[in-house]
């Protein structure tokens, strides 16, 4: 049977604690968009996915349980779709890298190591699992903490961790053979 009682943790204008459509897309447009964007590499596309999907939230609002992860959840499969719609390569920019950007002592050698590492993070994250791909954008993309990421997916927190954990330990283990180290 579906639930249709208030939802709380965010609050409406009057600070009540009901949960609105209006006051949920003042608190997550912002991270929707950016997360969007990390998956399909083009703003105006993410836009419009990001507006679809509330639209489509609008319309379904007293069908939908949990609407904050129903959100994260409709836009994950619909950028799915564009890439696979449009085969589409992701990740492919420096800026989208996620890699903190160079530091003013910086020399060319290092710069060039840098980015070396950043492709060849790029195409291993690529190489993940759907699953584990949105985990590692979320937390070290997005920079969400383990409890929200577990709110957009609907893994428990503890399973968040652990599974981030054996993903880094595969990356890291990919990555060690090419030379390059948790310091590049």
């Amino acid at each position: 049977m579906l639930k249709t009682t208030p939802r709380a943790k965010v609050p409406d204008e009057e600070g009540v604690g009901k949960l609105t459509l209006r006051s949920l897309f003042a608190c997550e447009e912002a991270a929707l968009l950016r997360y969007a964007h990390s998956l399909v590499h083009r703003r105006a596309v993410a836009e419009d996915i990001v507006q679809e999907v509330f639209l489509q939230l609008h319309a379904r609002w007293d069908e939908v349980e949990t609407p904050k992860a129903w959100l994260y959840r409709s836009v994950r499969n619909k950028a799915f779709n564009y890439i696979r719609d449009h085969k589409m390569e992701v990740l492919n920019s420096d800026e989208q890298s996620g890699l903190p950007g160079s530091v003013q002592t910086e020399t060319a050698e290092d710069h060039i190591q840098r980015r070396e590492a950043a492709v060849a993070l790029r195409q291993l994250v690529e190489q993940l699992d759907e699953t584990d791909r949105q985990l590692v954008k979320l937390k070290y993309f997005q920079g969400l903490k383990y409890r929200d990421i577990s709110e957009h997916t609907g893994l428990s927190v503890s399973n968040v961790g652990y599974r981030l954990h054996h993903i880094l330990k595969q990356l890291a283990g990919k990555l060690r053979p090419l030379g390059i180290d948790g310091e590049s």
